[in-house]
């Protein structure tokens, strides 16, 4: 197999995919493994898996693009537990946020329970006292975010000297928080001679350059194009003045029945759309940054068992939620870059399931929706604009959607992008006869 070109790096390239196996059996996998893993009704492997697992047990190093949703849990965590038991190496897991880290390691404790493989969880907003306990058991498999394992790095309560296996999940998003300083600290840290699998729903030039850097001849397996997006979620766009963002999803929560989330761009945005909601006697719930851990993990769980209906979140929270049959995606505010509008909305649709993605653009955002656009490769279907509920008060729907934005834009100052910046006072008949700029 020769390796091929992307841009200036060399990668090996999978075959044409093949039709997904309809089983476990025939990857590779070792017979403990399957029968913990049938014991747990992990039955039929997702394409990621299908690809992923073969090439991870051998030991080779592969770049896993695939969207959120499909699986990459177990698309590492086989390889790296079976390795793990055949050898008397350690495994790390990095992750971007403590919701994604705690989840992965409850799939490494159900997995590696029947073979008594030990974890460990290291994430920031929790004691340090614990986590230096559980490291001191000596673990088997590390599940960290970088920030707080760089804490126990200065701190010297961990060595990484036997790591022969690492992971880095949703690596893009960890580029777009900054880690990578911290990346490249932990990579130079770790022996040479290891097995690295990275995954990330895009392939931006950074995580090429960090392939090739850090990894030996990666195989680079790909599920989907790199930023498209799911094709079982149904995705859909209505411009709307900001004063109407809360009256919109207002209607569209009673139209729809199942679980929302609901993404702001800001922590403010999104405790104040929590506040409008439960004040329109909506079960709901914020996750962001200013929330304590135990505040993020009740938000989690009773957005799962059904507690809250509704889960407002920020972009970087909720690269931890991983919760199955969410039926709508709300996009209150776009995302400043177009990639995490597929991150976002790869938070339905997922399993298999099908799923709705509706965003809010205001007028002036006609390049930020074609940036999406471009990404995806699909144009978003524009939908008319029903007729809204009568607003509940005046400072209700101002003061979230005042928050939701930076004081520059609505100073005026456009950090060079086209349809930020002040603009004249219009009158309510003059915005409805303004066309959009799309």
């Amino acid at each position: 197999m020769r390796p091929v070109e992307i841009g200036s790096y060399y990668f090996f390239m999978t075959p044409q995919p093949k039709p997904s196996t309809e089983s476990f059996f025939g990857l590779g996998i070792a017979p403990k493994l399957l029968e913990i893993l049938e014991k747990n009704h992990f039955e039929t492997p997702t394409p990621i898996q299908t690809k992923a697992i073969p090439i991870g047990v051998e030991g080779n190093d592969l770049v896993g693009i695939a969207q959120t949703g499909t699986g990459k849990t177990l698309a590492f965590a086989i390889p790296m537990i079976q390795r793990l038991a055949a050898t008397k190496g350690r495994g790390l897991v990095l992750l971007p946020t403590r919701e994604l880290a705690i989840q992965v390691s409850e799939t490494f404790e159900k997995i590696g329970r029947g073979i008594h493989l030990q974890s460990a969880v290291l994430i920031g907003g929790a004691s340090m006292g614990p986590q230096i306990r559980a490291v001191k058991n000596d673990p088997h498999v590390i599940v960290a975010t970088p920030g707080r394992l760089i804490d126990h790095l200065n701190q010297g309560t961990v060595k990484l000297n036997r790591v022969n296996i690492l992971v880095l999940d949703e690596a893009d998003r960890m580029l777009d928080m900054g880690f990578a300083p911290q990346i490249k600290r932990i990579l130079e840290t770790i022996p040479k001679e290891r097995q690295t699998m990275l995954f990330s729903a895009t392939m931006p030039g950074e995580i090429a350059r960090l392939a090739a850097g850090y990894m030996k001849l990666p195989v680079r397996i790909e599920v989907a194009p790199s930023g498209t997006a799911s094709e079982r979620v149904e995705q859909e766009l209505f411009v709307v003045q900001k004063n109407d963002k809360v009256r919109l999803l207002e209607k569209l929560l009673g139209e729809y029945h199942g679980t929302v989330l609901v993404f702001s761009r800001t922590k403010h945005g999104a405790r104040k759309i929590c506040r409008s909601l439960k004040h329109m006697e909506h079960s709901a719930a914020e996750i962001h940054s200013d929330r304590s851990l135990s505040q993020r993990r009740d938000a989690l769980e009773g957005f799962k068992n059904g507690k809250y209906r509704v889960l407002v979140a920020t972009d970087i929270a909720a690269r931890g939620i991983d919760v199955k049959g969410i039926e709508l995606v709300v996009n209150f505010d776009l995302p400043d870059q177009a990639e995490d509008y597929v991150h976002r909305i790869g938070r339905t649709g997922r399993a298999g399931q099908a799923g709705k993605a509706i965003s809010f653009a205001m007028p002036d955002q006609g390049r930020d929706v074609r940036d999406i656009e471009k990404l995806i490769r699909l144009p978003l279907r524009i939908t008319p604009l029903p007729e809204l509920p009568p607003a509940r008060t005046m400072s209700e729907t101002a003061d979230v959607d005042r928050e939701a934005y930076p004081r520059h834009r609505r100073q005026g100052q456009s950090k060079g992008r086209a349809g930020y910046g002040q603009r004249p006072a219009h009158s309510s008949s003059e915005r409805r006869r303004r066309t959009p700029n799309f």
